[in-house]
């Protein structure tokens, strides 16, 4: 029921109590820090567009129109983002945002701090707002399998001119590389990884992923994949008392920041014909684009990205150049006809 009396907060003091409460959630494992943060960066936005004194209940649709229209104009400030000179928010981006604001508005409805949902009287269209399909994000299996032979051969290139034994990151990145790329995991999920989330059962190396709403999920890792993550932590992880999985080499624990900075120093070893810059999402795009096109189980797939529907699988599974060519000429019905 909506309260009797309506509290007519500032669009900031509506702000802060709504992260307040976002963020409370985290404690109980509803929402990841991560997905939180998110979300205050995006009512950050909104009080920066809509006007911090504003009164919260005075917003209307046409409002939320505007102040949609404006974020998609921004410039999308992401390190490894490239794009065109001029150009918005992507598609994705202003989706989130959309979402974002969606909630707290719900929210307010609830809480009394608005009569009506101004989300409600929104008219802007998802093409009018720059919504036409993404960009792929997966890379093709040429550019992957590129990404992948340059995070292989990391460990045998010579270290660089003036680097201590101690400061040398090669196995490292490789690690980082190969997990995003084979199995797909969310970047917060990697950079909270321990090395006790690994361990050995029946011959065969497995992760224990602490994902989202504190459900976990134990994925085994490609032998190659297997190899190279023990090779590193005999030789290539700094010896301390911190239980992180990836170390800087001071051993400090990776921020998420750090993992695009490694993932475009490997592609900058990547052959020019096989690069394109990719974010760690992209690669996770990617893992499941190519598993699902190689005809893997689909519930398979889903229990390694850690999804709790096949049907979110959908937003994950890009298209790929050839592929329905390919899949005609290797029909199913078609292999191995009897002789007449």
């Amino acid at each position: 029921m909506r309260p009797a009396e309506l509290d007519r907060l500032t669009v900031a003091e509506a702000a802060d109590r709504y992260v307040e409460l976002v963020r409370a959630r985290t404690l109980t494992g509803a929402l990841s820090p991560s997905t939180a943060e998110v979300y205050a960066r995006d009512v950050a936005t909104l009080v920066e567009l809509a006007g911090a004194d504003v009164v919260l209940d005075d917003l209307t649709g046409e409002d939320v129109d505007a102040i949609l229209l404006a974020f998609a104009r921004r410039p999308d400030g992401r390190k490894g983002v490239a794009r065109e000179k001029g150009a918005g928010q992507s598609p994705s981006s202003q989706a989130r945002f959309r979402r974002s604001i969606s909630a707290l508005f719900k929210h307010a409805a609830l809480a009394g701090w608005v009569q009506i949902n101004p989300m409600t009287r929104s008219s802007v269209t998802a093409r009018e707002r720059g919504g036409l399909p993404p960009q792929r994000r997966a890379l093709t299996r040429e550019q992957a399998q590129g990404l992948i032979g340059a995070a292989r051969a990391l460990p045998e290139t010579a270290p660089e001119q003036g680097r201590r034994r101690d400061q040398r990151t090669e196995l490292r990145d490789a690690v980082i590389v190969l997990l995003l790329a084979t199995v797909g995991p969310r970047v917060s999920e990697l950079v909270r990884a321990n090395v006790e989330d690994f361990y050995t059962n029946d011959g065969v190396r497995y992760w224990r992923i602490f994902g989202k709403g504190g459900r976990t999920r134990d994925v085994p890792l490609p032998d190659d994949v297997a190899a190279v993550l023990q090779t590193y932590l005999e030789r290539g992880r700094p010896s301390g008392a911190d239980k992180a999985l990836l170390l800087s080499w001071r051993g400090r624990r990776l921020a998420r920041g750090d993992v695009q900075a490694v993932i475009d120093r490997v592609q900058a070893r990547v052959p020019a014909d096989q690069r394109r810059s990719v974010t760690p999402h992209g690669l996770r795009h990617t893992t499941a684009t190519h598993l699902l096109a190689d005809a893997v189980d689909m519930d398979a797939v889903r229990r390694v990205l850690g999804h709790g529907d096949l049907s979110t699988l959908g937003r994950y599974r890009d298209d790929l150049p050839g592929e329905l060519e390919v899949a005609m000429r290797t029909h199913p019905l078609l292999r191995d006809r009897p002789e007449s």
